[in-house]
């Protein structure tokens, strides 16, 4: 019996291990190369082993558990609450959903 695979376990294992501490308005992109995913309605930014924020969208972007590009209009270097992300096949390029950002709940290890 290997490791579950499913969404929910995976979703599970990013956040094992980490405390959630409050929420924040906005999250600087500028020096990080995080890795993005998603489950159901929340957008999952691994900036590190030690930190991951979680953040619950309006839903729309669950295109991004499936390998969809999410396109966002950032101002300055940071993802805020209430901005507006597209998800994006990749080719063509054709639009698959949007979504709304809400708090950035970052989970950290202690």
């Amino acid at each position: 019996a290997g490791r579950d695979s499913s969404p929910a376990a995976a979703y599970q294992r990013l956040i094992d291990g980490k405390t959630a501490e409050k929420p924040v308005d906005c999250i600087d992109t500028r020096f990080n190369r995080a890795s993005l995913s998603a489950y159901r309605d929340k957008l999952i930014y691994r900036v590190s082993n030690k930190l991951v924020y979680v953040n619950q969208t309006t839903g729309g972007c669950q295109g991004v558990a499936r390998g969809d590009a999410l396109v966002t209009r950032q101002f300055q270097t940071r993802l805020c609450r209430g901005d507006i992300a597209q998800t994006v096949s990749l080719p063509p390029g054709i639009p698959t959903g949007s979504c709304a950002l809400g708090d950035f709940t970052p989970y950290r290890a202690r």
